[in-house]
């Protein structure tokens, strides 16, 4: 199929078709990631501009390698040391970026509404890697390559966790929409201060207490606590908060047998989730990383070999 899509900027923008897509998609690319030479010529001469105007390691790094190893060149902008640290306005910067004809750009912004923002002052595809409190696809994507790659095609009857800072999360939110359209019972659990008000008109289930939230889960995805929201009176001390919410080994004997752990990244070990179980069998935490390398991969063909209308295919 030729791909429908100039942008993504939100999974709720894509189709039980495009997701299909996507994913078969990186797993094609997956079998590159294992070779000695993990290099194809796939999108030689083309250029990513990686636009992080907030801070960003995991993310940055593996779309830096996914550009890579398709062969594109790829040119990091962050805000510090850039011209929007000096003042210039977004609206400028990114007429700037327009006029060097990169092929995508890569976009983190701390603004909800800023990649759409760009995506409708350039011609180039604009890939939304996490803007505000609004939405992160590609994180929900490769959480959700990593489930099927255990689970299989089927999610349909699965249960799964978000347990913590869900109401500032991005990755939540992308997450509950990708999830529950594909027919899985999401479950949000954390202090009702972390818990989103809408989580009923999401499709969620919100529960302020861990334990009922386990019971019956087949996987559970940890959220990084930001310590900010300990300073805005959000949260408990942490070593309160932990003694909750963390997610432990004892805590854990409640969901399903084979139940699976996850988390974004970067861990707090001790406060999130214990460092025995993020460590353990079942941890799909650094598979998470593998798949993001792989599903960035697919978005960033996708979106820069997709034929305009009225282009010969």
């Amino acid at each position: 199929m030729n791909w429908p899509h100039k942008d993504l900027l939100d999974v709720s923008q894509l189709s039980r078709e495009d997701v299909d897509v996507v994913m078969r998609t990186a797993a094609s690319f997956r079998e590159i990631n294992s070779r000695p030479v993990k290099k194809v010529p796939t999108l030689k001469g083309k250029s990513v501009v990686l636009f992080f105007a907030e801070p960003s390691t995991r993310t940055k790094t593996s779309f830096d390698i996914a550009g890579k190893r398709l062969s594109a060149d790829t040119f990091g902008l962050a805000k510090s040391g850039s011209s929007l640290q000096k003042g210039e306005t977004l609206k400028d910067t990114v007429l700037t970026l327009q006029a060097m004809n990169p092929d995508a750009i890569v976009m983190r912004h701390s603004a909800s509404g800023a990649a759409d923002f760009v995506a409708r002052r350039v011609s180039c595809a604009v890939i939304n890697a996490g803007d505000g409190w609004h939405a992160h696809p590609t994180q929900a994507l490769l959480d959700l390559f990593t489930l099927r790659e255990v689970w299989g095609d089927d999610l349909v009857g699965k249960t799964v966790v978000i347990l913590g800072d869900v109401a500032h999360s991005r990755v939540a939110r992308s997450n509950i929409r990708l999830l529950t359209m594909l027919g899985v019972t999401v479950r949000l659990c954390a202090p009702r201060t972390l818990l989103p008000k809408d989580a009923q008109a999401l499709g969620a289930r919100a529960y302020h207490e861990l334990e009922p939230a386990l019971v019956g889960a087949d996987a559970v995805m940890c959220l990084r606590l930001q310590l900010e929201r300990q300073e805005a009176g959000l949260l408990p001390e942490l070593r309160e908060y932990a003694r909750r919410f963390c997610l432990t080994k004892d805590r854990l004997a409640a969901a399903a047998p084979d139940v699976k752990v996850m988390h974004p990244g970067p861990i707090n070990r001790g406060v999130e989730i214990a460092s025995d179980l993020a460590d353990a069998g079942n941890s799909l935490i650094l598979d998470q990383v593998a798949s993001g390398v792989a599903v960035r991969m697919a978005l960033l063909y996708l979106h820069i070999t997709r034929k305009e209308k009225g282009e010969p295919v």
